[in-house]
C-alpha cells in the first residue's frame, strides 16, 4: 500500500509540474515564469522542423551612378553630371514622327504661329547621327531651355529669340550661323525647311568650337523632386485620356495604359512615334501648365508671360490627377511646381511631357 501511495503521489506531482507549463505556437515548451525572465525557446527533441527557403535579394549596386536630374532614374555619373541638350524639334505634319525624340527625358509642346506646335526635347543622353528635323527658335523655348542649364540646339530664330538668347546668355548651337555646317546637315529627300538634322558627333564638334562647358554649373539646383519609387496619387480624379486642343491644325492626345502605367501620345490621327526606333512616345508624368499667352505682332508670333509669373495647371500620373500651381522667375532660372498644400511637387521617376497652354482656353484641354 505504501508503494502504491508513493507512486500516486509522484504522479500527481509530475502532473502539477507539467500543468505549470504551456506549449508555444512552434511546439516549444516554456515555463510561465521563465518566459517573462528569459525568452529562450527550447525545442523538444522531436522531428526536425521543415527548412524554410529564404531568397536573399541583393541590394542594387549603384556605384558610379547618380539619380538623373531630368528623370529621377539611375544613370552613370558621366551622363547625370553632363549638361543636357534642349533640341528644337519640328512638328510639321509631314515630319511629325521625328528622329531621336524618344531619347528626350522631358518633352515640351507649345503653340507657334499658324496653329502649329513645336516640341522641345530636353535630354542628357542623345546618341546617333540623325536627330530632327529641327526648326527655328522661339523666345519662350529659349526661356524653358535655360531652366535646365541646357545647350539649346535650333536652326534659325525670330528676332524675339535673338533678344532672349542675348538677355539670358544661353549657350546655343544655331544652324543658321557659322557653326551650322559643323552641327547640321540637310536631307535632300525631304523638302526644305523641314530637312535639317543634327548628329551627336556634330553637336560635340560645335560645343568644342564654341568652348561651352559640358557639365552643370557649380551650385546647380535640380528642377524636380522625385519619389524614391513608383507612387500613386491619392486622388479621386481618374484620367484615361488627355486631349490638348491647341488648334484645328494639331490637337494631340495621350491615352493611359494601365498595364505599364504610361501615357501614350497620339497626333494627326495616329500614334506619335520616333522614326529611329518605331516606338510610340510614352510618358510617366504629364503636366498641363496654363500660361498667359497672346499674339506679339501681326505675323501671329506668340509670346508668354514667363519672366516673373505664376499660374495653375494639372499633374497627371498613374491614371490620377491633382491640381497644381507654378511659379517662375526667369532672371534666376527658377521654375517650380507646387501641390494643393503649397509644397513643392514630387513626381514619379520616368519621362515627362509638359504642355504650355493658354490660360484663357482651359476648356480646350479635355480630361476623360
Amino acid at each position: 500500500m505504501r508503494k502504491i501511495s508513493y507512486f500516486i503521489l509522484l504522479s500527481v506531482t509530475m502532473l502539477l509540474l507539467i500543468g505549470c507549463k504551456k506549449k508555444s505556437d512552434d511546439g516549444a515548451i516554456k515555463d510561465l515564469d521563465d518566459a517573462t525572465k528569459n525568452p529562450t525557446i527550447t525545442i523538444q527533441p522531436t522531428d526536425p522542423p521543415a527548412v524554410v527557403s529564404v531568397t536573399q535579394v541583393p541590394e542594387e549596386n549603384h556605384e558610379g551612378q547618380m539619380k538623373s536630374y531630368l528623370s529621377g532614374l539611375w544613370v552613370p555619373e558621366e551622363i547625370g553630371k553632363k549638361r543636357p541638350y534642349a533640341f528644337q524639334f519640328n512638328n510639321f505634319k509631314t515630319v511629325s514622327n521625328q528622329w531621336g525624340i524618344g531619347q528626350a527625358d522631358i518633352v515640351y509642346e507649345c503653340i507657334v504661329e499658324g496653329g502649329i506646335t513645336r516640341l522641345l526635347g530636353i535630354g542628357e543622353n542623345y546618341t546617333g547621327d540623325r536627330i530632327g528635323s529641327t526648326r527655328s527658335a522661339r523666345h519662350y523655348f529659349v526661356s524653358i531651355a535655360d531652366e535646365y542649364d541646357s545647350i539649346y540646339i535650333h536652326y534659325g530664330k525670330t528676332k524675339y529669340a535673338v533678344s532672349k538668347i542675348k538677355e539670358l546668355g544661353i549657350n546655343d548651337l544655331d544652324g543658321d550661323s557659322g557653326i551650322g555646317t559643323t552641327v547640321f546637315y540637310r536631307d535632300k529627300s525631304i523638302k526644305a525647311p523641314h530637312n535639317a538634322f543634327a548628329s551627336v558627333e556634330g553637336i560635340l564638334a560645335g560645343i568644342e568650337k564654341k568652348g561651352y562647358e559640358t557639365q552643370y554649373k557649380e551650385g546647380y539646383k535640380p528642377h524636380y523632386s522625385f519619389y524614391e519609387g513608383d507612387t500613386d496619387l491619392t486622388s479621386t480624379s481618374n484620367v484615361n485620356k488627355i486631349s490638348i486642343n491647341f488648334s484645328a491644325y494639331n490637337s494631340p492626345y495621350l491615352k493611359y495604359d494601365a498595364t505599364d502605367k504610361l501615357y501614350y501620345r497620339y497626333q494627326f490621327g495616329a500614334a506619335h512615334k520616333d522614326s529611329l526606333t518605331g516606338k510610340q512616345l510614352a510618358f510617366k508624368n504629364v503636366i498641363i501648365q496654363f500660361v498667359k499667352e497672346w499674339d506679339i505682332d501681326r505675323n501671329d508670333y506668340q509670346t508668354m508671360d514667363l519672366e516673373d509669373a505664376s499660374g495653375e495647371g494639372y499633374y497627371i500620373t498613374n491614371g490620377k490627377m491633382i491640381p497644381i500651381t507654378w511659379k517662375k522667375k526667369e532672371a534666376t532660372r527658377w521654375m517650380r511646381y507646387y501641390n494643393e498644400a503649397g509644397e513643392e511637387l514630387t513626381i514619379n521617376p520616368g519621362k515627362t511631357f509638359i504642355a504650355l497652354f493658354p490660360r484663357d482656353r482651359t476648356e480646350d484641354v479635355e480630361i476623360e
